[in-house]
Protein backbone atom coordinates (compact mmCIF):
# COMPACT_ATOMS: atom_id res chain seq x y z
CA UNK A 1 0.00 0.00 0.00
CA UNK A 2 1.35 3.44 -0.87
CA UNK A 3 0.58 6.72 0.84
CA UNK A 4 0.93 10.32 -0.18
CA UNK A 5 2.94 11.18 2.92
CA UNK A 6 6.59 10.36 3.28
CA UNK A 7 7.66 8.88 6.60
CA UNK A 8 9.76 11.41 8.51
CA UNK A 9 10.95 11.85 12.04
CA UNK A 10 8.54 14.64 12.91
CA UNK A 11 10.20 15.19 16.27
CA UNK A 12 13.35 16.47 14.60
CA UNK A 13 11.69 19.10 12.41
CA UNK A 14 10.59 22.42 13.88
CA UNK A 15 10.23 26.09 13.18
CA UNK A 16 12.08 28.45 15.49
CA UNK A 17 10.73 31.95 14.87
CA UNK A 18 13.05 34.69 16.14
CA UNK A 19 11.04 37.89 16.42
CA UNK A 20 12.28 41.30 17.51
CA UNK A 21 13.06 44.81 16.34
CA UNK A 22 15.33 45.61 13.40
CA UNK A 23 19.00 45.15 14.45
CA UNK A 24 17.99 43.13 17.53
CA UNK A 25 20.34 40.30 16.53
CA UNK A 26 17.82 37.79 15.15
CA UNK A 27 19.71 36.85 11.99
CA UNK A 28 23.09 36.74 13.69
CA UNK A 29 21.76 34.39 16.38
CA UNK A 30 20.01 32.21 13.76
CA UNK A 31 23.20 31.78 11.72
CA UNK A 32 25.26 31.00 14.83
CA UNK A 33 22.72 28.36 15.88
CA UNK A 34 22.47 26.96 12.34
CA UNK A 35 26.22 26.39 12.25
CA UNK A 36 26.18 24.45 15.49
CA UNK A 37 23.19 22.35 14.44
CA UNK A 38 24.74 21.54 11.04
CA UNK A 39 27.98 20.45 12.72
CA UNK A 40 25.88 17.95 14.68
CA UNK A 41 24.25 16.62 11.52
CA UNK A 42 20.87 18.35 11.78
CA UNK A 43 19.03 19.48 8.67
CA UNK A 44 18.72 23.26 9.00
CA UNK A 45 17.54 26.18 6.88
CA UNK A 46 17.63 29.87 7.80
CA UNK A 47 14.69 31.74 6.26
CA UNK A 48 16.10 35.26 6.45
CA UNK A 49 13.45 37.98 6.25
CA UNK A 50 15.46 40.16 3.85
CA UNK A 51 16.09 37.27 1.46
CA UNK A 52 12.43 36.20 1.58
CA UNK A 53 11.34 39.75 0.74
CA UNK A 54 13.68 39.74 -2.25
CA UNK A 55 12.81 36.31 -3.64
CA UNK A 56 9.39 35.23 -2.33
CA UNK A 57 7.62 38.42 -1.37
CA UNK A 58 8.96 40.86 -3.97
CA UNK A 59 6.42 43.59 -4.60
CA UNK A 60 5.02 43.62 -1.08
CA UNK A 61 5.25 46.87 0.83
CA UNK A 62 5.20 47.50 4.55
CA UNK A 63 1.52 48.10 5.19
CA UNK A 64 -0.06 45.98 7.91
CA UNK A 65 -1.72 43.81 5.23
CA UNK A 66 1.52 43.33 3.26
CA UNK A 67 3.47 42.53 6.42
CA UNK A 68 0.82 39.94 7.35
CA UNK A 69 1.00 38.39 3.87
CA UNK A 70 4.80 38.23 4.08
CA UNK A 71 4.68 36.52 7.48
CA UNK A 72 2.10 34.00 6.24
CA UNK A 73 4.24 33.12 3.21
CA UNK A 74 7.28 32.60 5.38
CA UNK A 75 5.24 30.59 7.87
CA UNK A 76 3.94 28.36 5.09
CA UNK A 77 7.45 27.59 3.82
CA UNK A 78 8.76 27.06 7.37
CA UNK A 79 5.97 24.60 8.15
CA UNK A 80 6.67 22.64 4.96
CA UNK A 81 10.32 22.38 5.93
CA UNK A 82 9.53 21.44 9.54
CA UNK A 83 7.18 18.72 8.36
CA UNK A 84 10.10 17.22 6.40
CA UNK A 85 12.38 17.05 9.42
CA UNK A 86 14.18 20.36 8.87
CA UNK A 87 14.82 22.89 11.60
CA UNK A 88 13.64 26.13 10.00
CA UNK A 89 15.21 29.10 11.78
CA UNK A 90 13.18 32.19 10.94
CA UNK A 91 14.75 35.54 11.93
CA UNK A 92 11.85 37.77 10.86
CA UNK A 93 10.45 40.82 12.68
CA UNK A 94 6.79 39.76 12.28
CA UNK A 95 5.57 42.81 14.22
CA UNK A 96 1.95 41.74 14.75
CA UNK A 97 0.92 39.16 17.33
CA UNK A 98 -2.04 37.93 15.26
CA UNK A 99 0.22 37.17 12.28
CA UNK A 100 2.61 35.16 14.47
CA UNK A 101 -0.30 33.37 16.12
CA UNK A 102 -1.75 32.30 12.77
CA UNK A 103 1.65 30.83 11.84
CA UNK A 104 1.70 28.94 15.15
CA UNK A 105 -1.82 27.62 14.42
CA UNK A 106 -0.77 26.47 10.92
CA UNK A 107 2.04 24.46 12.50
CA UNK A 108 -0.27 22.94 15.12
CA UNK A 109 -2.80 21.91 12.46
CA UNK A 110 -0.01 20.33 10.39
CA UNK A 111 1.45 18.54 13.41
CA UNK A 112 4.70 20.52 13.22
CA UNK A 113 6.60 21.97 16.16
CA UNK A 114 6.78 25.75 16.50
CA UNK A 115 8.86 27.76 18.97
CA UNK A 116 8.74 31.52 19.35
CA UNK A 117 11.89 33.28 20.52
CA UNK A 118 11.65 36.98 21.36
CA UNK A 119 14.98 38.70 20.83
CA UNK A 120 14.02 41.49 23.23
CA UNK A 121 16.76 43.99 22.50
CA UNK A 122 15.70 47.53 23.51
CA UNK A 123 15.12 50.00 20.68
CA UNK A 124 17.96 52.21 22.00
CA UNK A 125 20.45 49.36 21.58
CA UNK A 126 19.04 48.44 18.15
CA UNK A 127 19.37 52.03 17.01
CA UNK A 128 23.02 52.09 18.13
CA UNK A 129 23.72 48.85 16.23
CA UNK A 130 21.72 50.07 13.20
CA UNK A 131 23.07 47.25 11.03
CA UNK A 132 21.24 48.41 7.88
CA UNK A 133 21.18 52.16 8.60
CA UNK A 134 17.38 52.13 9.04
CA UNK A 135 17.33 54.08 12.30
CA UNK A 136 19.61 56.76 10.88
CA UNK A 137 17.42 57.06 7.77
CA UNK A 138 14.29 57.31 9.94
CA UNK A 139 15.89 59.97 12.15
CA UNK A 140 16.87 61.95 9.03
CA UNK A 141 13.28 61.84 7.76
CA UNK A 142 14.19 59.60 4.80
CA UNK A 143 12.19 56.62 6.05
CA UNK A 144 8.87 56.18 7.81
CA UNK A 145 7.13 53.10 9.12
CA UNK A 146 10.16 51.75 11.00
CA UNK A 147 9.02 48.95 13.27
CA UNK A 148 9.32 49.90 16.92
CA UNK A 149 9.88 53.59 16.18
CA UNK A 150 6.99 54.99 14.15
CA UNK A 151 5.25 51.70 13.35
CA UNK A 152 4.01 49.23 15.97
CA UNK A 153 5.80 46.18 17.27
CA UNK A 154 3.67 43.88 19.40
CA UNK A 155 6.10 42.01 21.62
CA UNK A 156 5.13 38.42 22.39
CA UNK A 157 3.30 38.12 25.70
CA UNK A 158 4.55 34.60 26.41
CA UNK A 159 7.27 33.46 24.02
CA UNK A 160 8.91 30.08 24.46
CA UNK A 161 12.14 31.98 25.15
CA UNK A 162 13.07 35.64 25.66
CA UNK A 163 16.65 36.67 24.88
CA UNK A 164 18.15 39.98 26.00
CA UNK A 165 20.92 40.04 23.41
CA UNK A 166 22.46 43.22 24.77
CA UNK A 167 23.40 41.32 27.94
CA UNK A 168 25.14 38.32 26.34
CA UNK A 169 27.30 37.26 23.43
CA UNK A 170 25.90 35.90 20.18
CA UNK A 171 27.21 32.48 21.20
CA UNK A 172 25.37 32.68 24.54
CA UNK A 173 22.15 33.72 22.81
CA UNK A 174 22.44 30.84 20.31
CA UNK A 175 23.22 28.46 23.19
CA UNK A 176 20.00 29.53 24.93
CA UNK A 177 17.97 28.65 21.83
CA UNK A 178 19.92 25.38 21.51
CA UNK A 179 19.06 24.57 25.14
CA UNK A 180 15.38 25.26 24.41
CA UNK A 181 15.50 22.81 21.49
CA UNK A 182 17.00 20.23 23.83
CA UNK A 183 14.34 20.85 26.50
CA UNK A 184 11.63 20.32 23.90
CA UNK A 185 13.14 17.07 22.61
CA UNK A 186 14.22 18.50 19.26
CA UNK A 187 17.93 17.58 19.36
Amino acid sequence: MTTNHQETDVTSGATVWLTGLPSAGKTTIAHELAGRLREEGHRVEVLDGDEIREFLSAGLGFSREDRHTNVQRIGFVAELLARQGVKALVPVIAPYADSRESVRERHEKGGSRYLEVHVATPVEVCSERDVKGLYARQAAGELSGLTGVDDPYEAPASPDLRIESQDQTVQESAAAVYALLGERGLL
